[in-house]
């Protein structure tokens, strides 16, 4: 079996609102999708983490640089081609855009393995250590409004995000210390004293004002505090996991298992976040949840896109060890992102659901169909296409 085609499909639509986080306000989705065919007709798909104009740019080194690889080679040797694709790109990007577009492709090949083999991602990997799992809720997006504005409204959709089913949700914070004070103290609000939330600023902050900010956290009692500082500043994630009591969390913008080692060497995690449609894709992301459980430090899978990305974290929650093991050991949950996404809700011939998943048993299965175990919609994809 061969490959002979490798395609980018980047899909872009307006947004019913303007939403933003700690770097900028975007009013247009976009998702970028891989497609590998072989001599046989199968197709896998995959997706590579990026939006906008890095899609479009991501699209030229799918099919310009990575394409022109690997035409040719047998789908089933995902690990020769990662290694032959990654050190041929070595010298122009070892982090970044090159790593994204390699994660896509390299996604698209285990969908691939999945349908030769007949099996689901996780079997592939070894087996579902669980059949669902819970998810997180995340939303309260930033908006070019008022603080107190938006404060507000953080009440009532963190209140909105605990009633629709889920077990913990997320907010948005990155307008300065006091302000993202006030809209964490909606968000307790909104949910009451009991209910887990988690803030995410983006890396928007030098150490000492995410101090300040990672000290109001812990009295509202917050879960964990996502990328507080710049995610090369590995002595500022150390000195902040010393220094508070929120668990610090972040990862999402660090790319293979080499940058990874810098990370948890460093221990300035207490909760790993890998994007696998970023680091390297399911191949890289394997070494990666190895290495952060080598060093005892749990994951939580960062999920972001289309349904592809949340078909292809299912797999690996499923897959992911217990840590540490035990009755009560840590669970992995799926993020989800409660705004309007056209390319996770409409995209597939059949659907996931999961905010439908999540009333209805406060659990998402597992997919259980071959590969990654989704298909999407050759309709909904040329509709949307750029």
């Amino acid at each position: 079996m061969k490959i002979v085609s490798v395609r980018s499909h980047v899909l872009q639509c307006d947004m019913p609102e303007v939403l933003g986080y700690s770097q900028q306000y975007y009013s247009k989705r976009s998702a970028h999708l891989v497609e590998i065919v072989t001599d046989e007709g199968l197709v896998g798909w995959g997706e590579c983490f990026g939006p906008g104009n890095i899609a479009l740019a991501n699209k030229g080194i799918v099919e310009g640089v990575i394409a022109p690889m690997i035409l040719g080679m047998d789908p089933l040797d995902r690990d020769v081609i990662w290694h032959k694709v990654y050190n041929l790109m070595r010298d122009h990007g070892q982090k970044g855009m090159p790593m994204q577009s390699l994660s896509g492709v390299d996604i698209a090949l285990w969908d691939l393995a999945g349908k030769i083999a007949g099996l689901p991602v996780h079997k592939l990997i070894g087996g579902a250590h669980r059949t669902s799992v819970t998810a997180y809720g995340y939303g309260m997006m930033l908006r070019p409004e008022s603080t107190a504005d938006m404060a507000a409204r953080f009440v009532d959709e963190a209140a909105a995000i605990k009633d629709m089913g889920f077990v913990a949700t997320k907010m948005k914070i990155g307008q300065g210390p006091k302000d993202d004070v006030i809209l964490a103290e909606a968000v307790r609000r909104g949910v009451g004293d009991d209910f887990p939330f988690m803030a995410d600023a983006n890396h928007a902050y030098m150490t000492a004002d995410a101090f300040y900010v990672g000290r109001a956290l812990e009295e509202l009692g917050a879960y964990w505090f996502e990328e507080p500082v710049a995610p090369e500043d590995l002595d500022g994630y150390r000195e902040l996991r010393a220094g508070l009591k929120v668990n610090i969390s972040g990862g999402e913008a660090e790319f293979n298992r080499w940058g990874w080692r810098q990370i948890l060497e460093n221990r300035g995690l207490d909760i790993a976040q890998p994007e696998v449609c970023a680091l390297g894709g399911i191949t890289e992301y394997l070494r990666v949840l190895a290495l952060a459980h080598a060093h005892f430090t749990p994951v939580a899978n960062h999920v972001w896109g289309s349904a592809i990305s949340v078909a292809t974290n299912l797999q690996l929650l499923a897959a992911m060890p217990p840590m540490p093991g035990g009755l009560f050991p840590w669970e992995p949950m799926l993020e989800f992102d409660t705004t309007e996404n056209r390319f996770r809700d409409e995209l597939l011939k059949e659907p996931l659901d999961i905010q439908g998943q999540v009333a209805r048993t406060g659990r998402v299965a597992i997919p259980q169909g071959p590969g990654i175990g989704v298909e999407p919609d050759p309709d909904v994809i040329a509709k949307y296409e750029v």
